[in-house]
């Protein structure tokens, strides 16, 4: 159970293996594998005495990703897979942590990789160094195991500071052997425009490709307009995608023929419950939207015969408990509307009672927030239907997903702390229409100037893509424990439903305008129409 073992079994294979739309080339497994034997021998030249090397990895889909992630494979090396999407001083935070030895990057990532304080390798370069090591043999894998480390890849928690999640050889092998046998065969061909830095990624699209011979096509980076062409042109019969992808793909003009393309699968997670119904419908595939996490301590198989927008099935040893007391959480009670009609007594947080499932840990760092008396608290919110089925109720506040990214509510509050005018600040997340969460600011100020406010947030070096509030709610105080600790779970409970005003920015630019009556309810509308009304309500 490695993934060096599943190469090995590639080695002699000359059935089409990787291929680049972007970049236009494409390479047999056995290419593939020779590729990574070859980034095996550069990093054991490289590896020290007390450890293997650690090679960070700023880059987009690229192949050298691919044979870097099998060339640690073969050599018990470890790739640090950084987030572009992060600040440059997280970043350097991130690699310092994960003890990166040095860092590999492409041009357009130069400027944050040349801040990490790290000696930094430009991948257009790259190939001078290999050279040496080019046509080397597959090196003795046999102290390479299920626990050997392979990856470390980051994901934030409520203490705001990104965590180095142990990715081992079995937490990628498990989910690829899985997916293979139940969605692939050697002839299939899997489409991954999701960025490789993510363990969706690794775990749902290059393992499964692996583990079953077929065919990997990566995109550089997600085009919602190109998805359809490339299945076509390569003949993807399997596509990977996470949270929004599938509404950006269904926001591309409709037309007579869109079915006709050989896709049969679409595997992921987080899209709203209309957007795998009407995808299915208009591309002719079914949409197989499972639970997961960087951690995967909680495994849920999908039914496709169950309810709309179920993660699947309570099973032994996963519960869904009430974090303050730990008891479990009763069945949700529906109205005719399908509304959960006791969502404060139903809506729990989702544990892994038994064990830790594929969770190997954190990088140097313990997880008290998620690992207490034995069981895995995933942070994740949920309730379950009289029938065990396990619906998904957003997060806990302090733990936010925008757009496939997840991050700390801490973090963001850090970066506003020098707010002008402002007496009180809080961050926490509420549901998006579509996927995920949307980051909302409350302020406890005498004004709000939405232009002098989106001036501090462009002015902000630190400041993440996914990190600048959608709402923004204007108050004299906010609500406070006697121990002036803020009461999140009540602002997120209101959410922008609240009698203090509420500025938002509809659109991508950072124009906030005050919401009125009507924004809301059309927002309200929308997720009506997207599935997702239940989130709101169950929120508030």
């Amino acid at each position: 159970m490695s993934v060096a073992a599943l190469l090995e079994a590639r080695a002699d294979d000359d059935r089409p293996g990787l291929r680049s739309v972007d970049g236009g080339r494409a390479w047999t497994w056995r290419e593939v594998v020779a590729e990574c034997a070859a980034r095996a021998a550069w990093m054991a030249s490289r590896a020290g005495r007390e450890r293997p090397v650690h090679v960070g990895v700023l880059l987009d889909n690229l192949p050298e990703l691919v044979f870097l992630l099998g060339g640690a494979a073969l050599s018990g090396s470890v790739v640090v897979a950084l987030n572009p999407t992060r600040s440059a001083a997280e970043l350097a935070g991130d690699a310092e942590r994960a003890d990166c030895d040095l860092v590999l990057t492409q041009p357009r990532y130069a400027e944050q990789a040349a801040a990490l304080g790290l000696p930094v390798q430009d991948v257009d370069g790259f190939g001078g160094l290999l050279a040496p090591f080019a046509g080397s043999p597959l090196p003795d894998t046999s102290a390479i195991g299920p626990a050997t480390l392979l990856m470390l890849i980051f994901t934030s928690g409520t203490s705001g500071r990104p965590r180095a999640v142990r990715v081992t050889h079995r937490k990628v092998v498990v989910p690829g052997e899985m997916l293979a046998e139940r969605m692939l065969s050697a002839e299939s061909v899997v489409y991954c425009p999701m960025p490789l830095f993510h363990s969706g990624a690794v775990m749902a699209a290059y393992a499964p490709a692996l583990a079953a011979g077929a065919e990997l096509v990566l995109r550089t980076r997600f085009s919602a307009s190109s998805v359809l062409p490339d299945v076509r042109a390569h003949g993807c019969t399997y596509l990977h995608y996470v949270g929004k992808a599938l509404s950006y793909v269904l926001a591309t003009p409709a037309k007579a023929d869109d079915a006709d393309n050989p896709v049969q699968f679409a595997f992921g997670n987080e899209a709203a419950p209309l957007e795998q119904k009407t995808f299915g419908e208009r591309f002719g595939c079914f949409v197989i939207d499972g639970y997961g996490s960087t951690e995967t301590a909680i495994s849920l198989a999908p039914d496709p015969f169950g309810p709309q927008g179920a993660l699947g099935k309570l099973a032994d040893g996963i519960a869904i408990l009430d974090p303050a007391t730990g008891r479990p959480c009763p069945p949700a009670a529906f109205d005719d509307a399908g509304r959960v009609l006791n969502g404060d007594e139903a809506i729990g947080e989702l544990v892994n009672t038994a064990d830790l499932g594929l969770f190997d840990g954190y990088y140097k760092e313990d997880a008290p927030d998620r690992l207490r008396d034995g069981m895995f608290w995933s942070g994740d919110l949920a309730y379950a239907d009289g029938d065990g089925y396990i619906f998904f109720a957003g997060r806990s506040t302090d733990r936010l997903r925008v757009d496939g990214e997840n991050f700390g509510a801490v973090q963001v509050e850090r970066v506003l702390a020098e707010l002008p005018g402002v007496r009180q600040l809080a961050v926490y997340g509420v549901p998006d229409a579509a996927s995920g969460d949307q980051v909302m600011l409350a302020i406890a100020a005498d004004a709000f100037d939405p232009e002098a406010f989106a001036g501090y947030l462009r002015g902000r070096a630190d400041l993440s893509p996914k990190w600048p509030p959608r709402y923004v709610r204007v108050a004299r105080e906010l609500p406070a424990t006697a121990s002036n600790k803020i009461l999140k779970r009540r602002l997120a409970k209101d959410g922008w439903r609240t009698g203090d005003p509420v500025w938002w920015r509809p659109g991508r630019d950072l124009a906030y305008r005050p919401m009125t009556a009507r924004d809301a309810a059309d927002l309200r509308a929308e997720f009506e129409r997207r599935g997702r009304l239940h989130l709101l309500e169950g929120s508030g």
